[in-house]
């Protein structure tokens, strides 16, 4: 019998669905900020959210929110403020969070195993309620980081000029953060709280391998968030793995395939446009005029000196004036 026939599976499928888009649509301007360890912070703070709803009997999902979004918010007001740098901002979610969710969690009088379905991930258990959040705040972030892309991916990539450009700095970089804490309890259930932080950034670090425009990126960051997520999910149903470790470690095994082929690719790319970089430094007043010189030196792509394209050859820059290959020897101009 198929294991699509299982409703827990096509639920567990669902879910991964969901989070793979979201989770890497929210890394790829956590990666521009270079706050790729943003997503951990907030995971941890939303430990204490989850204890509390285990405390209080009402949803841990919907208390992971409330509880994820003011860490984000507060780590952002002490980011921004600059009494407090980013990393430390980071430590104190770090460890207030995780203590606090421990702390709870025994005055609830819960077991370690009720945490761990959080904190490493339980596809397989979420009900159609989850699947159902999942889907709304999936749905919510996708939309806001996709259609507001422009502005985020500027506020991301320089402040100063989306200042001048007459962006709310202050408000954009809220709502990054904002919809980093709705992502990590959006995933908190596929991959755990543990392991969010790598669904969002090991896609896009991926993704960045093969491309080159913002948007490209963001896109194939998506995709491939999604067939780690789905591919994760089926290959922990055949080999009796957890999920969440499955995902994160097949997203890896893209990261590594598709290494060597940006390399490649930023190669040809470096050769394709040898001359992109360099300025004429010695602009030639008359076109005729060459001295023939040898010397030992051979020029070429690795020589180290500027070239210079001029009409069909090239000249390299070399003390002080620059050197023509012309048959056996070079003409000095």
């Amino acid at each position: 019998m198929s294991l699509l026939t299982y409703d827990f599976m096509i639920r567990a499928l669902l879910g991964a669905l969901f989070t793979g888009l979201a989770a890497p649509a929210v890394g790829t301007y956590l990666v521009q900020r270079r706050l790729a360890l943003m997503g951990d912070g907030i995971g941890h703070i939303a430990v204490t959210g989850v204890a509390l709803g285990l405390l209080t009997g009402t949803s841990p999902t919907v208390t992971a929110v409330v509880v994820a979004v003011i860490g984000a918010v507060v780590m952002e007001a002490i980011r921004t403020s600059g009494r407090t740098s980013g990393d430390v901002a980071l430590a104190l979610l770090f460890y207030g969070g995780i203590a606090g969710g421990v702390l709870l969690t025994g005055i609830a009088g819960q077991s370690a195993a009720t945490l761990n379905t959080y904190l490493f991930g339980s596809i397989t258990t979420i009900s159609t309620s989850d699947v159902w959040v999942t889907a709304v705040l999936a749905l919510v972030v996708v939309v806001l980081a996709v259609g507001l892309s422009p502005q985020l991916f500027t506020v991301s990539q320089d402040q100063e000029f989306a200042r001048v450009a007459g962006l709310n700095v202050r408000l954009y970089n809220l709502l990054i953060s904002v919809l980093a804490a709705v992502t990590v309890t959006v995933a908190m259930r596929t991959v755990g709280l543990l392991l969010v932080s790598a669904l969002m950034v090991v896609p896009v670090a991926t993704s960045q391998q093969v491309t080159r425009g913002f948007r490209a990126t963001l896109f194939g960051a998506m995709g491939l968030g999604t067939l780690a997520s789905l591919g994760g999910v089926a290959v922990s149903a055949f080999v009796d793995a957890q999920p969440g470790a499955t995902i994160v470690l097949l997203a890896l095994a893209f990261f590594v395939a598709a290494y060597p082929v940006g390399v490649w690719l930023r190669r040809r790319q470096r050769l394709a446009a040898p001359f992109t970089e360099h300025r004429d430094p010695f602009p030639l007043e008359d076109e005729h005029t060459a001295v023939p010189e040898t010397h030992a030196h051979e020029h070429g792509d690795a020589c180290g000196h500027p070239a210079v394209p001029h009409g069909d050859h090239v000249d390299y820059v070399h003390d002080g004036h620059r050197h023509a290959v012309h048959g056996a020897h070079y003409d000095e101009h």
